[in-house]
């Protein structure tokens, strides 16, 4: 019962791993459908975030629906929500309200700040939590203004930590025979992936520098045709790039032999190294390192479709949609070779299995009552 994409792509992080998600939507949908897309029909968002799913409509305003939905999470192993940590109560589906039904019941809340504290009830988002984090402030360029990273880290790592969270939650219920409360929040995500930032030593001021890039060499850089980005901070790298691009003169001179060293004079090495790279192209120039210098032309995420490496790794599957009819997609993060999971399947369309898992829900009813 989430929407948006931090709760909804951890289920389906879940699902790649055999899981039997059930997307339960209200009549209005997950907002996400109605997102800005290319696409005519649905939203390329909600495909990407959603694949693997059953779905099903319910209005939990109305008893019925509501009965439905208890009925289904009084069998279920894992409920995940994220509705405010007020409204869920509320609306008749509190952790405690539930535990006293399905005391097996693994219940994770995804919350924008967390269960306590004064923005608990506040609505949180991806960028709204980047910026509040000090994300947007070390992103953004030196004495510029704070700059968001697109692409919603905050909430793909998020479900990262919904996925490994409820799964721990799992394999501690094999030992307990209990379920328990989970939380996950876009502010402890956005923390978390600031680990190295967040070292503050005693007698440390406000100004220390918290950046985690190396810079100078290491980063984008301009060829002759595109661009590439290196990563040369060890020895070996930074000989091998000096050899490469013909930079001789900065090869075995102390005066750049370390990655500090190489910041604090960059402005010496920098034009050089754009001089050499302006010979070739970015692709070029990724054939011409190899292995030798990690690097990477800068490209499209359409040219990731058919990479050799991802159709080597079999990243990439083939779905069919009711609506947008074949479209190709993300397979799955993660390789278990003796249970690789079942096979994914397109994200469905509002209410695509209403019917069916009212049935269920019914054939639950009916086996209760017998019982």
């Amino acid at each position: 019962m989430s929407a948006y994409i931090a709760g909804p792509y951890g289920c389906s992080l879940l699902a790649d791993q055999g899981a039997e998600i059930i997307k339960i939507e209200p009549p209005t949908g997950d907002n996400l459908r109605k997102y800005p897309s290319t696409l005519e029909t649905e939203s390329r968002a909600f495909l990407g975030v959603n694949r693997s799913k059953l779905a099903a409509v319910l209005d939990i305003k109305h008893p019925q629906d509501l009965e439905t939905l208890l009925t289904l999470i009084d069998s279920a192993d894992v409920l995940v929500h994220n509705f405010r940590p007020t409204v869920a109560p509320r609306i008749g589906i509190g952790y405690e309200q539930l535990q006293a039904r399905n005391p097996r019941l693994i219940y994770c809340a995804v919350s924008g700040y967390g269960e306590s504290g004064p923005l608990k009830d506040k609505a949180g988002f991806d960028q709204v939590l980047q910026t509040m984090t000090g994300m947007a402030t070390l992103q953004g360029k030196k004495e510029g203004p704070p700059e968001i990273l697109y692409g919603s880290i905050v909430d793909y790592y998020a479900s990262a930590l919904v996925a490994g969270a409820v799964s721990s939650a799992l394999y501690e219920r094999e030992r307990s025979g209990l379920g328990q409360f989970v939380g996950v929040s876009l502010l402890a995500a956005a923390m978390t992936l600031q680990t190295g930032r967040l070292v503050w030593a005693e007698n440390e001021g406000r100004e220390v520098g918290r950046d985690m890039r190396s810079g100078g060499i290491t980063g984008i850089h301009p060829t002759k045709e595109g661009y590439l980005y290196i990563s040369a901070n060890t020895p070996h790298f930074w000989n091998a790039l000096c050899e490469k691009t013909g930079m001789t003169e900065f090869l075995g001179n102390e005066r750049y032999d370390t990655v500090r060293k190489r910041a604090l004079h960059q402005p010496e090495i920098v034009p050089t190294l754009h001089q050499a790279l302006a010979k070739k192209t970015a692709l070029e120039w990724e054939t011409s390192f190899g292995e030798e210098v990690p690097c990477a032309a800068a490209r499209s995420v359409e040219d990731m479709f058919d990479h050799p490496q991802v159709q080597s790794q079999g990243m990439i599957a083939t779905y069919q949609h009711p609506v947008v009819g074949r479209y190709r997609g993300l397979k799955r993060g993660v390789r278990f070779e003796r249970t690789p999971g079942p096979e994914p399947f397109a994200a469905p369309t509002l209410g695509q299995h209403t019917a069916l898992i009212e049935a269920e829900a019914h054939r639950l009813r009916l086996l209760k009552k017998k019982l």
